[in-house]
């Protein structure tokens, strides 16, 4: 894809010579201040006494040097924390799968407490037997392991008007991506008798959730019977609360406001319902004012998130992995270019795998970072040739008064020092 660069990556064989120089360079340097290094010349204690015994931590925890790799929040972005966001440190994971501990939440009315015992589904409406389910009777059926990615409409919503969060963090960390065990949806339906509901091309199911907000949402049955999903362990382990505990909807490729958690009741219609949720909100505003809906699908995406604001380059001039992650809501990831120019120039990015439908994909490029300032931009093709579009081509649809779908390629501005920030080019 695009243009080739002349900043070529560096070859093993390159990378290999060049240490080697490097190390006899350093040779005596290297003695000499071996002399002086208490890393060196001492014995640690980490390496002369007992460490900890597998009963001290009994569900594992990241060691405190990582523990700045956290969840965070923008207090001014809610009024209240019950009802708000925060968001995954994506500028410092690598590989695909997010950690459920740090994997962003968003909420409506604050994540509850629901036991399993107390849990209770229900499926009614335009069906031959309403039913309603506990959650052992969920257990018992056969069960799907399924890979996605969800991510919150709203997520890079404040580039629309300019950059005003610096960090990758900040800018795409409403998202993540886990491996869900549960029960299709379908399977679900069909055991309510759906089948002899009639035609079944313009039913809906309407789905909410068991906290106050109920957070209603409508879906069409053509996605409700492809590959929705009634989840209820995310990488293995049960949900957590904040995700949803014991059991949530899964809607792979749709925006995350749809993926209704502590899910409770499924009911199947003859028209969607309207709702808040689907009108006044999680719609695109227009230049004119009006606002288009029903804009599920979260298109092709991707982020730089190594260098960027939070992950400056520190060892200075040479070999630099540029690294982030891409995704789509209408297929798997085909290909990533970069940009170290502000989308003059582009390389062909090296995908970690092949990609996966509604999954995200990590890339890789590998450079000669010579210390000059760069301007690094990433954008994503999917299966279906959509091509990831710049923020100024989404401005000629939408205008600035937008706040959902942004899938705007992305550029962080790295001065010679290494530092990145948030900017914009025309």
């Amino acid at each position: 894809m695009g243009d080739s660069s002349n900043n070529h990556g560096p070859s093993r064989r390159g990378f290999l010579k060049g240490a080697a120089a490097t190390g006899a360079a350093l040779g005596a340097a290297g003695a000499v201040k071996a002399e002086g290094d208490p890393l060196i010349t001492e014995v640690q204690e980490w390496a002369s006494s007992l460490g900890e015994g597998v009963d001290a931590t009994p569900y594992g925890m990241p060691i405190e040097f990582e523990s700045d790799v956290v969840r965070r929040n923008v207090e001014w972005l809610t009024a209240d924390q019950i009802s708000s966001i925060n968001f995954t440190p994506i500028h410092a994971l690598d590989g695909t799968i997010t950690p459920q501990g740090c994997a962003f939440e968003r909420h409506h009315s604050g994540a509850i407490t629901l036991k399993k015992e107390d849990y209770r589904l229900m499926i009614n409406g335009l069906v031959d037997t309403p039913l309603v389910f506990t959650y052992e009777d969920l257990e018992r059926f056969p069960r799907s392991q399924q890979t996605f990615f969800l991510e919150c409409a709203a997520n890079t919503g404040m580039e629309w008007a300019g950059s005003q969060l610096n960090g990758a963090q900040y800018t795409h960390g409403m998202i993540h991506n886990m491996e869900y065990t549960g029960v299709s949806l379908r399977t679900l339906l069909e055991e309510a008798g759906l089948d002899a509901a009639g035609d079944l091309k313009d039913k809906w199911v309407y789905v909410e959730g068991a906290d106050a907000s109920s957070n209603g949402r409508s879906i069409p049955m053509e996605k409700a019977l492809d590959d929705c999903m009634v989840a209820f362990k995310a990488n293995g382990e049960a949900l957590r609360m904040e995700h949803g505990y014991p059991v949530r909807l899964v809607v792979p490729g749709w925006e995350g406001n749809m993926w209704v958690k502590w899910l409770r009741r499924i009911e199947v219609m003859d028209k969607p319902v309207e709702s808040r949720e689907e009108t006044s909100k999680y719609t695109d505003t227009l230049e004119d004012g009006t606002s288009r809906k029903w804009t599920w699908a979260m298109d092709a995406k991707s982020v730089v998130t190594s260098p960027s604001p939070q992950m400056p380059i520190k060892h200075g001039k040479g070999p630099l992995v540029i690294t982030g992650l891409a995704w789509s809501g209408n297929g798997a990831i085909t290909a990533v270019d970069v940009s170290l120019d502000g989308g003059v120039t582009w390389q062909e990015a090296r995908l970690a795998e092949p990609g996966k439908k509604m999954a995200l994909t990590r890339f890789y490029l590998d450079i000669n970072w010579d210390g000059s300032e760069m301007f690094l931009q990433s954008r994503a093709m999917d299966e279906t040739g959509y091509v990831q579009p710049t923020k100024a081509q989404l401005r000629e649809v939408r205008g600035l008064n937008s706040i959902y779908h942004n899938n705007c390629i992305q550029t962080w501005h790295v001065n010679a020092k290494g530092e990145a920030n948030n900017v914009e080019v025309s």
